[in-house]
């Protein structure tokens, strides 16, 4: 298990803390939507983006009316969540990749809060699956979904949480999907219950750039709005089921392949008062994100997504 006491963190938590929390600014319906687009910026990326990955989500939405938008890095003040880009944020989109761990959990504290608070909203992209504010988040709703789900016993249950058996590795295609709880009942009626934590990764990937079919399970919903029902991307990595998170409140998008795999690639969760939105097609050296139909989709999540706390 990570520590989550170190020094450095404390002092990450003390500074984001005092100015990430939103402060009294007017309304959304009067002012932009406020977006902050975080990209680790790998090398890679030059491959499909001559600005990075990140510059170019953040160029076609600052082409949109009504929002406003930064791009950050790690490289940039305090791994790029500085209360000086976060403070006003209303919707944090987030890449990352082979750097997950140098944002800790500590220093994704604020962030989660304020999901949980409905003033910020997280979109996850790809193999953001492992960023460190989305597990944070998942592992938040899991203790959330269980505890609400305990209340409904009567009686008092101890809780132990078990953290994934190793971070940043795949689960095994045999190993039981992850959140899942084991209960316990005593001879003195008492009840105990290990909850083991969302591995939020999935058994197996290939980046080999075949296409993938993306079906929209939701036309009704505004994240959807002006998607055919159906549209191929020509090159993509393959995630395959099961996803090891816990059970999204809307499943928006699904993703095949001609080989047999699919995925959820398009989930939302209620964390608190807020929502986390993970969109799953990807690949740093494909360019996914110059796609009209996947910038559509992100177009239409972070409008939605702002909209969430009014």
């Amino acid at each position: 298990m990570q520590s989550r006491t170190n020094r450095r963190d404390f002092v990450a938590i003390s500074l984001a803390t005092a100015a990430t929390s939103p402060g009294p600014v007017a309304g959304r319906e009067s002012r932009p939507i406020r977006v902050v687009v975080w990209d680790e910026r790998q090398p890679q990326q030059k491959q499909a983006y001559d600005n990075f990955l990140g510059n170019e989500i953040a160029k076609h939405l600052k082409t949109k009316p009504g929002i406003e938008v930064t791009s950050v890095s790690l490289e940039d003040d305090e791994r790029g969540i500085s209360p000086a880009y976060l403070r006003t944020c209303d919707v944090l989109i987030w890449w990352g990749h082979i750097r997950q761990a140098e944002i800790t959990p500590q220093m994704a504290k604020p962030i989660l809060q304020r999901i949980k608070e409905g003033t910020l909203a997280l979109i996850a992209l790809h193999s953001a699956h492992w960023a460190t504010p989305f597990v944070e988040a998942m592992y938040d709703r899991t203790r959330s979904d269980a505890e609400k789900a305990f209340q409904k016993v009567g009686k008092p249950v101890e809780i132990t949480y078990v953290d994934p058996p190793r971070r940043y590795t795949t689960p095994k295609l045999e190993d039981r999907p992850t959140p899942y709880t084991e209960i316990r009942k005593f001879p003195d009626g008492s009840l105990k219950a290990k909850v083991h934590l969302p591995w939020c990764c999935f058994p197996a990937y290939r980046n080999d750039g075949k296409p993938s079919q993306m079906r929209v399970l939701r036309a009704d919903h505004p994240i959807t709005r002006g998607l055919p029902g159906q549209f191929e991307l020509p090159q993509t990595e393959m995630y395959c089921e099961a996803f090891h998170v816990p059970e999204p409140d809307e499943v928006i998008l699904e993703e095949r392949w001609a080989t047999g795999e699919w995925f959820r690639s398009g989930c939302l969760w209620n964390i608190g008062k807020g929502k986390v939105f993970y969109l799953r097609p990807g690949h740093e050296t494909f360019p996914i994100f110059k796609d009209k139909h996947m910038l559509q989709i992100l177009e239409n999540a972070v409008r939605h997504l702002a909209s969430v706390g009014d």
